[in-house]
Protein backbone atom coordinates (compact mmCIF):
# COMPACT_ATOMS: atom_id res chain seq x y z
CA UNK A 1 0.00 0.00 0.00
CA UNK A 2 1.83 3.49 -0.73
CA UNK A 3 -1.50 5.41 1.50
CA UNK A 4 -4.14 7.81 0.85
CA UNK A 5 -4.42 9.32 -2.91
CA UNK A 6 -4.86 12.49 -2.97
CA UNK A 7 -8.13 13.24 -5.00
CA UNK A 8 -8.99 16.42 -6.84
CA UNK A 9 -11.84 17.35 -9.41
CA UNK A 10 -15.84 17.09 -9.43
CA UNK A 11 -18.78 14.51 -8.89
CA UNK A 12 -22.27 15.40 -9.34
CA UNK A 13 -25.34 15.10 -6.57
CA UNK A 14 -25.32 11.14 -6.08
CA UNK A 15 -21.76 10.15 -7.12
CA UNK A 16 -19.88 10.91 -3.95
CA UNK A 17 -19.15 7.51 -3.35
CA UNK A 18 -17.46 7.12 -6.36
CA UNK A 19 -14.90 9.60 -5.27
CA UNK A 20 -14.55 7.87 -1.97
CA UNK A 21 -13.47 4.92 -4.21
CA UNK A 22 -11.71 6.30 -6.60
CA UNK A 23 -9.15 7.20 -3.50
CA UNK A 24 -9.66 3.94 -1.87
CA UNK A 25 -8.53 1.94 -5.52
CA UNK A 26 -5.54 4.43 -6.26
CA UNK A 27 -4.03 3.75 -2.53
CA UNK A 28 -2.24 1.04 -3.58
CA UNK A 29 -0.61 3.14 -7.28
CA UNK A 30 2.05 5.67 -6.82
CA UNK A 31 1.56 6.91 -10.26
CA UNK A 32 -1.22 9.58 -11.67
CA UNK A 33 -4.90 8.57 -12.47
CA UNK A 34 -7.97 10.08 -14.14
CA UNK A 35 -11.43 8.65 -13.99
CA UNK A 36 -13.94 10.52 -15.77
CA UNK A 37 -17.86 9.51 -16.38
CA UNK A 38 -20.91 10.46 -18.60
CA UNK A 39 -24.26 9.89 -17.73
CA UNK A 40 -26.98 10.64 -20.52
CA UNK A 41 -24.25 12.59 -22.02
CA UNK A 42 -23.74 14.42 -19.36
CA UNK A 43 -20.65 14.53 -17.47
CA UNK A 44 -21.36 13.55 -13.84
CA UNK A 45 -17.32 12.40 -12.17
CA UNK A 46 -14.85 13.88 -13.27
CA UNK A 47 -11.47 13.09 -10.76
CA UNK A 48 -7.65 12.67 -10.43
CA UNK A 49 -4.78 11.76 -8.40
CA UNK A 50 -2.85 15.67 -8.26
CA UNK A 51 0.70 14.11 -8.07
CA UNK A 52 2.63 11.51 -10.28
CA UNK A 53 4.25 10.35 -7.46
CA UNK A 54 6.69 7.93 -9.61
CA UNK A 55 7.99 10.85 -11.25
CA UNK A 56 7.46 14.09 -8.95
CA UNK A 57 5.00 15.84 -11.60
CA UNK A 58 1.24 17.55 -11.69
CA UNK A 59 -1.15 14.88 -12.72
CA UNK A 60 -4.56 16.87 -13.26
CA UNK A 61 -7.66 16.33 -15.61
CA UNK A 62 -5.71 17.78 -18.51
CA UNK A 63 -2.65 15.40 -18.35
CA UNK A 64 -2.23 13.21 -21.69
CA UNK A 65 -1.12 9.37 -21.95
CA UNK A 66 -0.59 6.82 -23.97
CA UNK A 67 -3.61 4.98 -24.37
CA UNK A 68 -2.70 1.88 -25.33
CA UNK A 69 -5.28 -0.89 -26.89
CA UNK A 70 -8.19 1.65 -25.48
CA UNK A 71 -7.24 3.16 -28.90
CA UNK A 72 -8.84 0.13 -30.63
CA UNK A 73 -11.75 1.50 -29.46
CA UNK A 74 -11.71 4.64 -31.61
CA UNK A 75 -10.55 2.18 -34.63
CA UNK A 76 -14.06 0.44 -33.75
CA UNK A 77 -15.82 3.00 -33.81
CA UNK A 78 -14.60 4.68 -36.90
CA UNK A 79 -15.54 1.37 -38.61
CA UNK A 80 -19.28 1.17 -36.97
CA UNK A 81 -19.58 4.68 -38.60
CA UNK A 82 -18.12 4.42 -42.09
CA UNK A 83 -20.41 0.65 -42.05
CA UNK A 84 -23.49 3.24 -41.21
CA UNK A 85 -22.99 5.49 -43.92
CA UNK A 86 -22.85 2.42 -46.21
CA UNK A 87 -19.13 2.81 -46.79
CA UNK A 88 -17.82 -0.27 -45.54
CA UNK A 89 -19.79 -3.34 -45.76
CA UNK A 90 -18.49 -5.97 -42.93
CA UNK A 91 -18.98 -9.09 -45.27
CA UNK A 92 -16.91 -7.84 -48.14
CA UNK A 93 -13.73 -9.40 -48.97
CA UNK A 94 -11.05 -6.71 -47.36
CA UNK A 95 -9.12 -7.14 -50.91
CA UNK A 96 -12.48 -4.80 -52.37
CA UNK A 97 -10.98 -1.84 -50.79
CA UNK A 98 -7.50 -3.00 -50.93
CA UNK A 99 -6.70 -5.30 -53.57
CA UNK A 100 -2.58 -5.72 -52.78
CA UNK A 101 -4.20 -7.64 -49.34
CA UNK A 102 -5.33 -10.54 -51.51
CA UNK A 103 -1.72 -11.70 -51.90
CA UNK A 104 -0.73 -15.03 -50.00
CA UNK A 105 -4.42 -16.61 -50.40
CA UNK A 106 -5.66 -13.70 -48.28
CA UNK A 107 -8.50 -12.65 -50.95
CA UNK A 108 -11.35 -14.86 -49.12
CA UNK A 109 -10.57 -12.51 -45.49
CA UNK A 110 -13.95 -10.73 -44.85
CA UNK A 111 -13.86 -7.04 -42.91
CA UNK A 112 -15.70 -8.86 -40.28
CA UNK A 113 -12.50 -11.13 -39.61
CA UNK A 114 -10.28 -7.99 -38.78
CA UNK A 115 -13.04 -6.55 -36.84
CA UNK A 116 -12.86 -10.01 -34.41
CA UNK A 117 -9.04 -10.42 -34.49
CA UNK A 118 -10.25 -13.69 -36.52
CA UNK A 119 -8.03 -12.83 -39.96
CA UNK A 120 -4.86 -15.03 -38.85
CA UNK A 121 -2.65 -12.19 -39.29
CA UNK A 122 -2.17 -11.64 -34.96
CA UNK A 123 1.85 -10.73 -35.32
CA UNK A 124 3.93 -10.64 -38.58
CA UNK A 125 6.42 -13.54 -39.27
CA UNK A 126 9.98 -13.25 -37.50
CA UNK A 127 11.46 -13.79 -41.41
CA UNK A 128 9.45 -10.58 -41.81
CA UNK A 129 12.31 -8.65 -40.49
CA UNK A 130 9.39 -6.39 -38.59
CA UNK A 131 10.68 -4.85 -35.41
CA UNK A 132 9.37 -2.41 -32.68
CA UNK A 133 10.64 0.49 -34.26
CA UNK A 134 9.36 -0.72 -37.65
CA UNK A 135 5.81 0.20 -36.49
CA UNK A 136 6.57 3.89 -37.44
CA UNK A 137 6.22 3.34 -40.73
CA UNK A 138 2.97 2.70 -42.02
CA UNK A 139 3.85 1.97 -45.01
CA UNK A 140 6.02 -0.82 -44.19
CA UNK A 141 3.79 -2.08 -41.67
CA UNK A 142 0.82 -2.50 -44.18
CA UNK A 143 2.59 -3.62 -47.25
CA UNK A 144 4.46 -6.69 -44.84
CA UNK A 145 0.27 -7.61 -43.69
CA UNK A 146 -0.60 -7.60 -47.68
CA UNK A 147 2.48 -9.99 -48.28
CA UNK A 148 1.44 -12.37 -45.32
CA UNK A 149 -0.12 -15.59 -45.89
CA UNK A 150 -2.24 -16.32 -42.80
CA UNK A 151 -0.96 -18.21 -39.72
CA UNK A 152 -4.27 -20.50 -39.32
CA UNK A 153 -7.59 -20.36 -41.73
CA UNK A 154 -9.30 -17.28 -41.64
CA UNK A 155 -12.70 -17.22 -39.69
CA UNK A 156 -11.85 -20.82 -38.14
CA UNK A 157 -10.63 -19.51 -34.70
CA UNK A 158 -9.64 -15.57 -33.26
CA UNK A 159 -6.32 -14.78 -31.41
CA UNK A 160 -5.97 -11.12 -30.21
CA UNK A 161 -4.12 -9.08 -33.14
CA UNK A 162 -1.86 -6.85 -30.58
CA UNK A 163 -0.56 -4.36 -33.16
CA UNK A 164 -2.01 -5.80 -36.52
CA UNK A 165 -5.34 -5.14 -35.80
CA UNK A 166 -4.92 -1.29 -36.44
CA UNK A 167 -3.02 -1.37 -39.38
CA UNK A 168 -5.45 -3.57 -41.29
CA UNK A 169 -8.54 -1.79 -40.74
CA UNK A 170 -6.41 1.92 -40.95
CA UNK A 171 -5.44 0.63 -43.95
CA UNK A 172 -9.29 -0.02 -45.03
CA UNK A 173 -10.51 2.83 -43.88
CA UNK A 174 -7.17 4.73 -45.64
CA UNK A 175 -8.47 3.45 -48.95
CA UNK A 176 -12.32 4.25 -48.23
CA UNK A 177 -12.12 7.66 -47.31
CA UNK A 178 -8.62 8.90 -48.68
CA UNK A 179 -6.62 10.10 -45.18
CA UNK A 180 -4.98 8.47 -42.70
CA UNK A 181 -6.59 6.89 -39.68
CA UNK A 182 -5.23 10.01 -37.58
CA UNK A 183 -6.29 12.69 -39.88
CA UNK A 184 -10.03 10.79 -40.02
CA UNK A 185 -10.42 10.34 -36.06
CA UNK A 186 -9.38 14.01 -35.86
CA UNK A 187 -11.64 15.27 -38.57
CA UNK A 188 -14.87 12.97 -37.85
CA UNK A 189 -14.60 12.14 -33.98
CA UNK A 190 -12.51 14.42 -32.26
CA UNK A 191 -12.97 17.31 -33.65
CA UNK A 192 -17.24 17.62 -33.38
CA UNK A 193 -16.70 16.23 -29.70
CA UNK A 194 -14.37 18.53 -29.08
CA UNK A 195 -11.77 15.82 -27.52
CA UNK A 196 -8.10 16.08 -26.70
CA UNK A 197 -7.13 12.79 -27.89
CA UNK A 198 -5.08 12.14 -30.93
CA UNK A 199 -3.56 8.84 -32.44
CA UNK A 200 -0.23 11.31 -34.05
CA UNK A 201 0.06 13.90 -31.35
CA UNK A 202 0.99 17.41 -32.45
CA UNK A 203 4.34 18.46 -30.52
CA UNK A 204 2.71 21.29 -29.47
CA UNK A 205 1.17 18.61 -27.26
CA UNK A 206 4.12 16.72 -26.27
CA UNK A 207 4.68 18.68 -23.04
CA UNK A 208 1.29 17.41 -21.59
CA UNK A 209 1.85 13.82 -21.99
CA UNK A 210 2.91 11.72 -18.01
CA UNK A 211 4.63 8.91 -19.28
CA UNK A 212 3.64 5.48 -18.44
CA UNK A 213 5.78 3.24 -16.41
CA UNK A 214 5.41 -0.55 -14.99
CA UNK A 215 5.87 -1.45 -11.83
CA UNK A 216 5.13 -5.26 -12.74
CA UNK A 217 8.09 -8.01 -13.99
CA UNK A 218 8.09 -8.55 -17.81
CA UNK A 219 8.04 -11.90 -19.10
CA UNK A 220 10.45 -13.37 -20.45
CA UNK A 221 10.60 -15.10 -24.09
CA UNK A 222 12.46 -17.97 -22.27
CA UNK A 223 9.17 -18.36 -19.61
CA UNK A 224 7.02 -17.66 -22.87
CA UNK A 225 8.79 -20.94 -24.23
CA UNK A 226 8.71 -22.71 -20.75
CA UNK A 227 4.68 -22.19 -21.01
CA UNK A 228 4.72 -23.52 -24.18
CA UNK A 229 6.73 -26.79 -23.17
CA UNK A 230 4.62 -27.42 -20.40
CA UNK A 231 1.28 -26.96 -22.65
CA UNK A 232 2.23 -29.03 -25.15
CA UNK A 233 2.40 -26.76 -27.69
CA UNK A 234 5.75 -26.97 -30.73
CA UNK A 235 7.51 -23.68 -29.98
CA UNK A 236 8.99 -23.81 -33.23
CA UNK A 237 5.70 -24.15 -35.49
CA UNK A 238 5.00 -21.13 -37.50
CA UNK A 239 2.13 -19.53 -35.47
CA UNK A 240 3.81 -19.93 -32.13
CA UNK A 241 7.28 -18.05 -33.75
CA UNK A 242 4.70 -15.61 -34.75
CA UNK A 243 3.19 -15.25 -31.59
CA UNK A 244 6.39 -14.86 -29.62
CA UNK A 245 7.38 -12.31 -31.93
CA UNK A 246 4.23 -10.64 -31.64
CA UNK A 247 4.80 -10.31 -27.51
CA UNK A 248 8.09 -9.35 -28.09
CA UNK A 249 7.05 -6.77 -30.82
CA UNK A 250 4.81 -5.66 -28.44
CA UNK A 251 6.60 -5.27 -24.91
CA UNK A 252 9.03 -3.04 -27.02
CA UNK A 253 6.61 -1.26 -28.45
CA UNK A 254 5.14 -0.44 -25.52
CA UNK A 255 8.04 0.48 -23.00
CA UNK A 256 11.16 2.01 -25.59
CA UNK A 257 8.96 3.30 -28.91
CA UNK A 258 5.56 4.67 -26.96
CA UNK A 259 8.01 6.43 -24.73
CA UNK A 260 9.48 8.62 -27.08
CA UNK A 261 8.61 11.76 -29.29
CA UNK A 262 8.43 9.56 -32.84
CA UNK A 263 6.20 7.25 -30.87
CA UNK A 264 3.77 9.53 -30.15
CA UNK A 265 3.79 11.20 -33.20
CA UNK A 266 3.47 8.23 -35.49
CA UNK A 267 0.05 6.64 -36.82
CA UNK A 268 -0.04 3.11 -34.70
CA UNK A 269 -4.29 2.82 -34.38
CA UNK A 270 -3.66 -0.53 -32.29
CA UNK A 271 -1.79 1.48 -29.51
CA UNK A 272 -0.86 5.12 -29.58
CA UNK A 273 -3.88 7.07 -28.81
CA UNK A 274 -2.79 9.88 -27.02
CA UNK A 275 -5.60 11.26 -24.66
CA UNK A 276 -7.11 11.61 -20.83
CA UNK A 277 -9.87 10.12 -19.81
CA UNK A 278 -12.50 13.14 -20.49
CA UNK A 279 -11.85 12.52 -23.96
CA UNK A 280 -12.36 8.45 -23.56
CA UNK A 281 -15.59 8.55 -21.68
CA UNK A 282 -16.70 11.61 -24.12
CA UNK A 283 -16.12 9.59 -27.09
CA UNK A 284 -18.26 6.82 -25.79
CA UNK A 285 -20.87 8.69 -23.82
CA UNK A 286 -21.55 10.07 -27.83
CA UNK A 287 -21.82 6.21 -29.29
CA UNK A 288 -24.74 5.82 -27.15
CA UNK A 289 -26.65 8.78 -27.05
CA UNK A 290 -26.18 12.86 -28.02
CA UNK A 291 -23.35 14.56 -26.57
CA UNK A 292 -24.03 18.49 -26.67
CA UNK A 293 -25.99 17.55 -29.48
CA UNK A 294 -23.42 14.98 -31.24
CA UNK A 295 -24.04 11.43 -31.63
CA UNK A 296 -21.91 9.37 -33.42
CA UNK A 297 -23.64 6.34 -33.74
CA UNK A 298 -27.28 5.33 -34.59
CA UNK A 299 -29.23 3.27 -31.65
CA UNK A 300 -29.67 0.31 -34.34
CA UNK A 301 -25.33 0.74 -35.24
CA UNK A 302 -24.49 1.10 -31.82
CA UNK A 303 -26.70 -2.06 -30.77
CA UNK A 304 -24.86 -4.36 -34.13
CA UNK A 305 -21.40 -2.80 -32.59
CA UNK A 306 -22.40 -4.73 -29.36
CA UNK A 307 -23.42 -8.07 -30.15
CA UNK A 308 -21.59 -11.33 -30.07
CA UNK A 309 -19.11 -12.00 -33.19
CA UNK A 310 -17.11 -14.68 -31.69
CA UNK A 311 -19.05 -16.87 -29.94
CA UNK A 312 -17.99 -21.08 -30.57
CA UNK A 313 -14.94 -19.65 -31.92
CA UNK A 314 -11.85 -20.74 -29.91
CA UNK A 315 -8.10 -19.44 -29.99
CA UNK A 316 -6.52 -21.58 -33.27
CA UNK A 317 -4.87 -25.17 -32.59
CA UNK A 318 -4.02 -26.01 -28.99
CA UNK A 319 -2.82 -22.36 -28.06
CA UNK A 320 -6.09 -21.43 -25.47
CA UNK A 321 -3.63 -20.55 -22.84
CA UNK A 322 -3.58 -17.54 -24.57
CA UNK A 323 -7.05 -16.52 -23.68
CA UNK A 324 -5.52 -16.05 -20.35
CA UNK A 325 -8.80 -17.28 -18.51
CA UNK A 326 -11.88 -16.54 -19.61
CA UNK A 327 -11.39 -15.53 -23.58
CA UNK A 328 -12.01 -12.13 -24.70
CA UNK A 329 -15.33 -11.70 -26.15
CA UNK A 330 -15.69 -9.01 -29.23
CA UNK A 331 -18.51 -7.28 -30.60
CA UNK A 332 -17.36 -6.02 -33.84
CA UNK A 333 -14.35 -4.41 -32.61
CA UNK A 334 -15.46 -3.42 -29.46
CA UNK A 335 -14.48 -5.98 -26.13
CA UNK A 336 -17.02 -7.56 -24.40
CA UNK A 337 -17.47 -8.14 -20.76
CA UNK A 338 -15.60 -10.63 -19.32
CA UNK A 339 -13.97 -11.76 -15.68
CA UNK A 340 -11.10 -9.63 -15.96
CA UNK A 341 -13.00 -6.54 -17.81
CA UNK A 342 -16.45 -6.90 -16.00
CA UNK A 343 -17.15 -3.19 -16.87
CA UNK A 344 -21.20 -2.79 -15.71
CA UNK A 345 -21.78 -6.22 -17.03
CA UNK A 346 -24.00 -7.52 -19.47
CA UNK A 347 -24.60 -4.89 -22.38
CA UNK A 348 -21.58 -3.28 -21.48
CA UNK A 349 -18.90 -2.88 -24.40
CA UNK A 350 -15.49 -0.99 -24.92
CA UNK A 351 -11.81 -1.96 -24.70
CA UNK A 352 -9.13 -2.17 -21.64
CA UNK A 353 -5.52 -1.02 -22.95
CA UNK A 354 -2.50 -2.41 -21.43
CA UNK A 355 -1.41 -1.81 -17.64
CA UNK A 356 -4.90 -0.96 -16.73
CA UNK A 357 -6.57 1.78 -19.15
CA UNK A 358 -10.28 1.19 -20.00
CA UNK A 359 -13.51 2.94 -21.50
CA UNK A 360 -16.56 1.56 -22.22
CA UNK A 361 -20.38 2.00 -22.32
CA UNK A 362 -23.56 0.82 -20.57
CA UNK A 363 -26.41 1.66 -22.84
CA UNK A 364 -28.96 0.53 -20.28
CA UNK A 365 -27.71 3.29 -17.51
CA UNK A 366 -26.64 5.52 -19.82
CA UNK A 367 -23.55 5.88 -18.45
CA UNK A 368 -19.69 5.61 -20.41
CA UNK A 369 -16.92 5.94 -18.20
CA UNK A 370 -13.09 6.30 -19.05
CA UNK A 371 -9.97 5.27 -16.57
CA UNK A 372 -6.76 6.41 -17.39
CA UNK A 373 -3.51 5.75 -15.34
CA UNK A 374 0.26 6.17 -16.15
CA UNK A 375 1.39 2.93 -13.95
CA UNK A 376 1.24 -0.06 -16.12
CA UNK A 377 -0.36 -2.15 -12.95
CA UNK A 378 -2.76 -4.48 -14.77
CA UNK A 379 -2.34 -7.88 -15.28
CA UNK A 380 -4.98 -8.42 -17.68
CA UNK A 381 -5.95 -12.00 -15.44
CA UNK A 382 -7.77 -10.47 -13.33
CA UNK A 383 -9.38 -7.31 -12.77
CA UNK A 384 -7.57 -4.18 -12.23
CA UNK A 385 -7.60 -3.84 -8.02
CA UNK A 386 -8.28 0.01 -8.83
CA UNK A 387 -10.93 -0.64 -10.91
CA UNK A 388 -13.17 -2.65 -7.92
CA UNK A 389 -13.83 -0.16 -5.49
CA UNK A 390 -15.56 2.89 -8.40
CA UNK A 391 -16.92 -0.25 -10.47
CA UNK A 392 -18.79 -1.39 -7.43
CA UNK A 393 -19.92 2.02 -6.21
CA UNK A 394 -20.93 3.04 -9.89
CA UNK A 395 -23.10 -0.56 -10.05
CA UNK A 396 -25.02 0.37 -6.80
CA UNK A 397 -25.59 4.27 -7.95
CA UNK A 398 -26.86 2.35 -11.45
CA UNK A 399 -28.98 0.03 -9.44
CA UNK A 400 -27.28 -2.60 -11.55
CA UNK A 401 -26.14 -4.69 -7.98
Amino acid sequence: MTGAANIAGMVAAGFESVRLAFAEGQSIDRGGAQLCIYRHGERVVDLWTTRDREHDRDFDGESLTVLMSCTKGAVALAANMLSERGLLDFDAPVARYWPEFAAGGKSGILVRHLLTHAAGLMGYDPESGMGASDILDWQKSTDALARMTPLWTPGTAYLYHFLTFGFLLGEVMRRITGKSFGHFFHDEIASPLGLEMWIGLPEAEEHRVAHHFSSLPAVTEEQWRALFAASGIDAESRLSRAILHAFKTTDEAIHRVLTTRAGHAAEIPAGNGIGNARALARMYASMIGPVDGVRLLKAETMERARTPQTIGLGAPGNLRIFSRGEPQWFGFGFELPRESEPMLGKGSFGHAGAGGRMGFAHPESGIAVAYVANNMLWNNLVPDPRWVPWTEALREIAGLK
